[in-house]
């Protein structure tokens, strides 16, 4: 009985942790279970049927796959501006010192906490005074105004628990700025850009209240979805649900792997000795 209460006491946290994480992925595999589902009606989600028919036609409809490709391009445009400037912010914040950061600081979360609604209404009032025809690229303004806001505190996270005794050891050995930005800095701050743009992205191909506001008549995914759940929605919804989690996994699994062997490969480099291969 003791064994098994240690045993407990040593494990417990685990298992709250593997429960959290179940929590958390089940409505995940039940979107990927669906996408394997052939309904008995269009309005129905029960599990009726197995079938590989959805991932063999991805795309419903023609209207289906142009909501997907420009919610994709709309994406990776708003992510790579985001993530450019949200990482060249984050920088500044956390490596120099200036006046007005700490109010800077404070600015960077208020995209954060501005409810979705408030913010979609105050661009609409924007670019209607503007004079801005809603469409395309008002979307990506809109995404990367709110996007840019997770991506520096995601990039400020990376950056504030990064070893800086590292670059100065590169340094000390007679690397230039440069050369210990790219070989030493860049690698271990990568899996916290990559995870940044990967936020950044997945929230600019769900968003959906800001880009009612803005879209005029362009259609994203998001507004497709809503638009088909009034005479039900098609499985392959579930398919590109699947598709883009499945891809997000591996594209964070092949990071990590990387930024660890980035930080082994920069430990190993400023642990040899000057002079030495």
């Amino acid at each position: 009985m003791n064994g098994l209460r240690r045993w407990l006491a040593d494990r417990w946290v685990m298992g709250v942790a593997l429960l959290v994480l179940g929590y958390l992925t089940l409505p995940i595999m039940v979107v990927a279970g669906l996408s394997f589902n052939r309904p008995s009606s269009r309005l129905s989600y029960d599990f009726n049927e197995f079938t590989l028919d959805n991932w063999k036609q991805p795309c419903a409809t023609s209207d289906m796959c142009d909501a997907v490709v420009r919610s994709m391009q709309i994406g990776l445009i708003a992510t790579v501006v985001s993530t450019l400037l949200g990482t060249l912010m984050a920088f500044a914040l956390v490596r120099h010192s200036f006046r007005g950061r700490s109010g800077l600081n404070g600015l960077i979360f208020l995209p954060m906490a501005t409810p979705e609604l408030v913010m979609g209404t105050s661009l609409l009032a924007l670019f209607v005074a503007a004079g801005v025809p809603q469409g395309f690229w008002t979307i990506v303004i809109a995404h990367v105004m709110f996007c840019v806001s997770f991506v520096v505190v995601t990039v400020k996270a990376r950056l504030s628990g990064m070893d800086r005794r590292l670059e100065e050891a590169a340094m000390d050995l007679y690397a230039s700025e440069w050369q210990t930005f790219r070989r030493i800095t860049l690698p271990l701050v990568l899996p916290g850009i990559v995870a940044a743009a990967l936020l950044a992205f997945s929230l600019s191909f769900d968003d959906f209240i800001i880009t009612n506001f803005n879209a005029g008549t362009t259609v994203t995914f998001p507004m497709y979805v809503w638009g088909a759940s009034q005479r039900g929605i098609p499985p392959q919804v579930n398919v590109i649900g699947t598709a883009m989690f499945v891809i997000a996994l591996l594209l964070v699994g092949a990071t990590s792997l990387r930024g660890r062997r980035a930080r082994r490969a920069a430990l190993a480099m400023v642990a040899t000795p000057a002079g030495k291969p």
